[in-house]
């Protein structure tokens, strides 16, 4: 095999840049081939950055009274909003996996949003986390757990997280007892599907079958990275990237399973080793979580390829104001939209 181009390679902080300013949770990229960047934002929306000016704009969700009744539904979209994982439409629009009013929703570039799903097989469906689109506008998306407090859920001991998957046939669970199931990619040909699995520290696969079932589960890399994972993204040469949010790290395994640390915001901080210490114990605590995490992108959550060349990494987080960026030696997997 080739050298790969992440050998020796690990992220200088002297050299990390940021873009945007005053954003609220930044928690999941998208980037397009013109340099803007959409991310997720809490107060109910996306945020829309232009990286050539750093100008932008607040989009906030709005029932899209087209296809549903105003008066019933005005407030639907501006109570307990959540907007999490995001991904494009075959047409353009934005698939909002919404952590706070736990459905699959979809919102035009100027706010106008309606309900997708929020049930399958006819019961609630979770606390919804991140969303995918096929090159055959499959849509996947991942429920972390069933618990209504998700923070009952960061536990060594809870596994019912889920993989839904909303195609022509309607809305089917295709994966569950999921140790947090949190961000999923497809590998370049769409034949395995990678899984974050937050609270087992792991990246675990799935293969895909023709259908979009998901069948024969297993372990990818090592089966504790060391701590727990949220976001993963591809490279072309086939390194998985990943972030371990809390403990604040950006992390890639390579084909062949070896994880390499790129950067540690971290580094073995008391805080953090009493948040995963505690986590170990089953006696994780909210206060716990908060005094973890770093400051460049505090609870590291998420890595996007962007730029013109796919060189530009993109770092999402749970409690960031703004977004930053690095080089990289590769570039990353284009996603379906590109």
């Amino acid at each position: 095999m080739a050298r790969n181009p992440i050998d020796g390679f690990e992220v200088n902080p002297a050299e990390i840049a940021y873009v945007g300013e005053g954003l609220q949770r930044p928690e999941c990229i998208l980037a397009e081939r013109d340099g803007t960047l959409w991310s997720a934002d809490a107060r109910g929306g996306v945020v829309r950055i232009d990286t050539a000016t750093g100008e932008q704009e607040l989009i906030l969700q709005e029932a899209d009274t087209r296809f549903t009744d105003a008066a019933d539904d005005a407030e639907r979209f501006t109570s307990g909003t959540l907007p999490n994982g995001l991904a494009f439409a075959s047409d353009g629009d934005i698939l909002i996996s919404n952590f706070g009013t736990d459905r699959l929703e979809r919102m035009t570039r100027t706010g106008e949003s309606t309900v997708m799903h929020d049930s399958v097989d006819g019961e609630p469906i979770g606390k919804v986390n991140f969303v995918i689109r096929d090159s055959r506008d499959r849509i996947y998306m991942t429920v972390s757990t069933m618990i209504t407090n998700w923070m009952e859920a960061i536990s060594p001991n809870v596994a019912d997280g889920r993989i839904v998957l909303v195609d022509e046939r309607g809305i089917r669970v295709v994966a569950d007892g999921l140790a947090f199931t949190n961000e999923i990619r497809l590998d370049a040909n769409e034949e395995w599907m990678y899984i974050a699995e937050t609270c087992g520290k792991r990246v675990s696969r799935m293969r895909v079958l023709p259908d979009g079932s998901l069948t024969g589960y297993e372990v990818f890399g090592p089966s504790d990275t060391g701590a727990l994972i949220d976001g993963i993204a591809f490279d072309a040469f086939g390194n998985l990237w990943g972030t371990h949010v809390f403990n604040d790290c950006i992390f890639a395994i390579t084909p062949d399973g070896d994880l390499r640390i790129l950067l540690d915001d971290d580094r073995g901080s008391a805080p953090g080793r009493a948040f995963l210490d505690a986590f170990h114990r089953d006696e994780a605590t909210p206060e716990l979580m908060l005094a973890a995490g770093g400051t460049i992108a505090p609870w590291t959550a998420s890595v996007t390829f962007g730029g013109p060349d796919l060189r530009t990494v993109y770092v999402g987080s749970l409690r960031g104001t703004r977004i930053p960026y690095f080089s990289s030696p590769v570039a990353g997997l284009p996603m379906v939209h590109w």
